[in-house]
């Protein structure tokens, strides 16, 4: 891939990451508030195992606890490596490409942790379409992360 087609490639998809990444914090956030908020008036009448389970939600089924607390995480994590890669494509040298290729890596690995805990939740079934909405933006955003990696780690194949 010639370097500018590489550089526009990344930057693009860093820029679609940024916004997809900040839909998937904001939906998160909301099912982890909504889900403090509610849980203790739902899980005083339940049986003993899942009222001391540490992350039960009032709505979904038992993988929405798991699944909101990493797509949180996956969600912060990837809206920063998103804004510092744009800063690190838009200088494309090898040390900021490095650096880039690093922590695209980092982000990808836990995007693809979170999309393979809405698998199982959508395999599980049972869930309201808020978390629809963030298994969507989930599954979108592994795979526009997947092509920006492969991206950014062609242009240090480039550059070097």
């Amino acid at each position: 891939m010639a370097s500018g087609a590489g550089k526009s490639a990344a930057f693009s998809l860093l820029v679609l990451n940024i916004f997809l990444y900040f839909i998937l914090i904001a939906i998160a956030a909301w099912a982890a508030n909504h889900g403090i908020e509610k849980s203790h008036e739902k899980a005083s009448v339940l049986a003993i195992p899942a009222r001391i389970f540490p992350i039960y939600y009032p709505f979904g089924n038992m993988a929405t606890g798991i699944l909101v607390i990493s797509s949180l995480l996956a969600g912060v994590v990837g809206f920063t490596t998103s804004i510092i890669g744009i800063n690190h494509v838009i200088q494309w040298n090898a040390p900021n490409l490095h650096a880039a290729a690093t922590s695209s890596l980092v982000s990808l690995l836990l995007t693809v942790l979170a999309m393979g805990f809405a698998c199982k939740e959508i395999d599980i079934g049972w869930t309201d379409s808020n978390l629809r909405t963030l298994e969507t933006i989930l599954i979108m955003v592994s795979g526009t992360q997947l092509f920006c990696t492969a991206a950014i780690h062609i242009g240090v194949h480039d550059v070097v």
